[in-house]
């Protein structure tokens, strides 16, 4: 009897590999296939490389159990800032929080260093009145009108992605989903990240600036993921897709899409578990 195969993906910046594995007779196979990474459209190297694989391995589509993929797609749009027109919804007087950064540096001792510019550029870092205390009580309430005096200027500077952080929210959420709501009534096709879903944490310019990077990538994953979701079920390979996250835990297609930032590093994190599976068996 087979077993149904397991099959996982990984992009990199060059190279899409694929390795499936399954039982037989019980004994474990393995089979691996390396194809060029198409950057233009990542999902066809992906069905490229697994057509070509069941091909060599005379498995159909159905004989697959599950699909793990693992990138680093959004690592690289960050490094190379191919990602979208971002802009960023924040509390009155902290639009500069994401410049201003904190104390720690890939370099601490270099007087000198120039640290990268913010995703988000000081024009399109979008201030409005504000205010919850440390506990999430509102010291000031959310200016409707001032939020949707944005609307505009988002439409006039082409902004493809959202953030919306503001001071405090990850004790209270109410004031980002009041106004996230608001955008997103007159924009619905605006992808809109608040900082209370990305980044449930104190201090600020973490939480804010990992959900821009969040919005920064958002476009581009969502679309390919869901091109790749598309293309295999026209394959009609139906098995579970599960997307490698930087922790080395698993997530589904459309929380991936939602929250891209997960996926960084996600490829390097799927080798480390797999180099430390046969070093626990040596031991």
């Amino acid at each position: 009897m087979t077993d149904l195969a397991r099959l996982a993906v990984d992009i990199g910046g060059t190279f899409t590999d694929i390795a499936m594995e399954w039982h037989h007779q019980g004994v474990l196979e393995r089979h691996t296939v390396k194809v060029l990474t198409t950057p233009a459209a990542p999902e066809q190297g992906v069905m490229a490389g697994i057509a070509r694989c069941l091909t060599e391995t005379a498995k159909a589509p159905a004989d697959i159990g599950i699909l793990i993929h693992g990138t680093t797609l959004a690592t690289n749009a960050l490094i190379e800032r191919k990602g979208a027109v971002t802009a960023l919804v924040t509390t009155e007087g902290f639009r500069d929080v994401i410049a201003l950064g904190n104390e720690s540096r890939y370099d601490q001792y270099d007087l000198n260093i120039v640290l990268p510019e913010p995703l988000v550029p000081r024009w399109l870092r979008l201030p409005v009145p504000e205010r919850l205390n440390a506990q999430g009580s509102v010291l000031k309430p959310l200016d409707e009108d001032a939020v949707r005096a944005l609307l505009p200027v988002l439409e006039k500077e082409g902004v493809e992605s959202l953030a919306i952080g503001f001071l405090h929210a990850f004790v209270n959420p109410d004031h980002e989903r009041r106004a996230r709501d608001i955008i997103a009534a007159a924009r619905p096709g605006l992808p809109i990240s608040i900082s209370s879903d990305v980044s449930p944490e104190m201090r600020e310019w973490e939480r804010f600036s990992t959900t821009v990077a969040n919005a920064y990538v958002r476009p581009l994953m969502a679309s390919y993921l869901y091109r790749l979701r598309d293309q295999l079920k026209e394959m009609k390979l139906t098995a579970p897709l599960f997307l490698m996250m930087s922790g080395g835990g698993l997530t589904t297609l459309e929380t991936a899409a939602r929250f891209p930032i997960r996926l960084v590093e996600s490829g390097p994190a799927g080798g480390a578990i797999l180099l430390a599976e046969p070093l626990q068996l040596a031991r």
